[in-house]
């Protein structure tokens, strides 16, 4: 009798889990009279304008292909909430994970590479979300990681990083002072896999944290809507070659091709890197491209498909 008892009380917890969900608050950086860093180039976007790009974009993914997901925004257009403001709307609404996106700078125009911070290394999820999102940077989007840093690497604290009751990661999504990264993040492209690898490593960290929780987003009820699901699930590429080393995707030939070029590495040993170019909807589209690639100096180049 216990044992049935037992099983009838874990079976109900085991559905009220499935139906609790996950709240994400997003928070781009800056915004209304703060620009935040400029770039070299002032015909370039602002550090306030890149980050609400990349927020909005990243929102849409996390609502787009995850069920159990809501998100919400500190911002969704050219306004400036303090930072008491957006603090305090996280802690009101008692979110699960407050995310804050910035573009970072420095006296220092070589710097490059992704950083994501959290408030202190003893704030174990904080901590393992902000490895989540470099380990993402670092490989599929093909960014250089900086790895991940508290206010001891800082030397300062960050006030929604300090204040904030949940688990809360600011990622500094590159350098709008270096001249190559500033262009990059000007890019829908570049917008585009900085937003897909926050994604990702939210993915991630959500699967292995939340295992009661179903994050599969169910596929509509008619043919319609599965038929726009299956499509926006895949994309084609142009793959344009592979290397044994690590390449720069912003220098030599890179920088002459249309679309912002991403690198992923494939293994250990070998050609370990494989280089990609653009985004396409259709084959068609990316057959296109392929062509004018080639005629760039890159012969060996193919279109791919591949699952967003």
């Amino acid at each position: 009798m216990r044992l049935v008892f037992t099983c009838l009380v874990f079976i109900c917890l085991s559905i009220i889990s499935f139906g609790q969900g996950i709240t994400i608050l997003i928070d781009p950086g800056h915004g209304g009279s703060d620009p935040g860093h400029e770039a070299v180039d002032k015909n370039l976007l602002p550090e306030k304008d890149l980050t609400l790009k990349i927020s909005l974009k990243f929102g849409a993914y996390l609502t787009e292909r995850l069920s159990n997901v809501t998100v919400l925004y500190t911002r969704t257009d050219d306004r400036y909430p303090t930072l008491d403001e957006r603090v305090n709307m996280a802690n009101s609404k008692n979110v699960d994970y407050f995310i804050s996106v910035h573009v970072n700078g420095s006296p220092n125009t070589n710097i490059k590479g992704t950083e994501s911070h959290v408030h202190s290394m003893n704030s174990k999820p904080s901590v393992k979300l902000a490895r989540a999102f470099e380990e993402e940077f670092k490989g599929k989007a093909g960014r250089k990681s900086r790895g991940v840093k508290d206010s001891d690497d800082r030397e300062h604290s960050l006030q929604v990083l300090k204040f904030t009751q949940m688990t809360s990661v600011l990622v500094e999504c590159g350098f709008m002072t270096n001249v190559s990264e500033a262009n990059y993040l000007n890019t829908t492209d570049g917008q585009d896999i900085i937003a897909s690898a926050l994604f990702r490593g939210m993915r991630t960290y959500l699967q292995e944290n939340h295992p009661t929780i179903s994050f599969t987003k169910k596929s509509g009820s008619d043919s319609k809507n599965t038929q726009t699901t299956n499509s926006a699930e895949k994309s084609y590429s142009v793959q344009i070659m592979s290397s044994k080393e690590w390449l720069d995707t912003e220098k030599g030939g890179f920088k002459n091709l249309k679309h912002t070029v991403s690198r992923t590495q494939i293994s250990q040993t070998g050609y370990r890197y494989k280089y990609f170019s653009g985004s396409f909807n259709s084959k068609s589209e990316a057959e296109a491209y392929c062509a004018e690639v080639k005629k760039k100096g890159f012969p060996d180049s193919i279109v791919v498909e591949r699952k967003n």
